[in-house]
C-alpha cells in the first residue's frame, strides 16, 4: 500500500503507549478504513453508464458486489469488520478462530464459518497484526479447503513484520497482501487495547 504522512501519523498514534483507548480506537478505525478502501480497489468491476440529474450520461463503473465477501480471523480481525461494512453495507463476513501455541507458534483451527458460495468470491481476509505469518498461512489453507484459490484472496493488514510477510508471500505467491506497514516490531497489544482487555 502506498505510504504517506497521514498513514505514518496514524501508525504513530496507534504505537504510542500514552494514547488513550478512545483515541486508539478512533485512529485505528481510520487506518483500517484506508486499508479496506485500498483492498476494494483490487476488486473486479464492470463498466456502467448512468444518467445524471442533469440528463447527461456518465460513463463509470461498479464493483461486482456478489463477487466479494469478508473473512475475519477472530478476534483481532473483527476490529476490521466495521470498516468493511462502512464501505460495503450488506457484505457477508465469515469467521475463522485460530489459536497459536505460545511456545511453538503452531496454529490450529478452533472454529470456521463461511458463506455457502465462498469459492465463487474474492475474499477480503482481515487480520490487523501479523508477527509470524503462521496464523494467516493456516487461515488461507482453511479457505483453500473450501475451494478458494489464493489468487482470489486479498489480505487486509495494518502491521506486519518482514519475516511474516516473507513467509506468507513465499507460501502463497499469488495472494495479494495489503499492509500499511512492514516493521520488525509489530504492535502486538493491538487486539487487547482495541477491545479493552489490556
Amino acid at each position: 500500500m502506498p505510504i504517506n504522512d497521514q498513514i505514518i501519523e496514524l501508525q504513530t498514534i496507534i504505537r504510542d503507549k500514552t494514547t488513550s483507548r478512545s483515541d486508539f480506537i478512533f485512529y485505528a478505525d481510520r487506518l483500517i478504513r484506508l486499508v479496506v478502501e485500498e483492498g476494494l480497489n483490487q476488486l473486479p468491476s464492470k463498466a456502467i453508464d448512468v444518467r445524471t440529474p442533469t440528463g447527461a450520461i456518465y460513463h463509470g463503473l461498479e464493483y461486482i458486489k456478489k463477487s466479494i465477501c469478508g473473512v475475519s480471523i477472530v478476534r483481532s480481525g473483527e476490529a476490521m469488520e466495521k470498516g468493511l461494512r462502512d464501505c460495503c453495507q450488506s457484505i457477508r463476513i465469515g469467521k475463522i478462530l485460530i489459536q497459536s501455541d505460545e511456545f511453538t507458534h503452531e496454529a490450529r483451527v478452533v472454529y470456521a464459518n463461511f458463506p455457502e458460495d465462498l469459492q465463487e468470491r474474492k475474499v477480503l481476509l482481515m487480520y490487523p497484526i501479523m508477527s509470524t505469518g503462521n496464523t494467516v498461512v493456516k487461515a488461507v489453507k482453511v479457505l483453500m479447503d473450501q475451494g478458494v484459490k489464493p489468487k482470489s484472496i486479498i489480505l487486509l493488514n495494518l502491521f506486519c513484520t518482514p519475516n511474516a510477510v516473507a513467509s506468507v508471500a513465499k507460501t502463497f505467491p499469488l495472494m495479494t497482501i495489503l499492509t500499511s506497514e512492514v516493521n520488525p516490531v509489530a504492535p502486538n497489544h493491538f487486539g487487547q487495547k482495541y477491545f479493552g482487555t489490556d
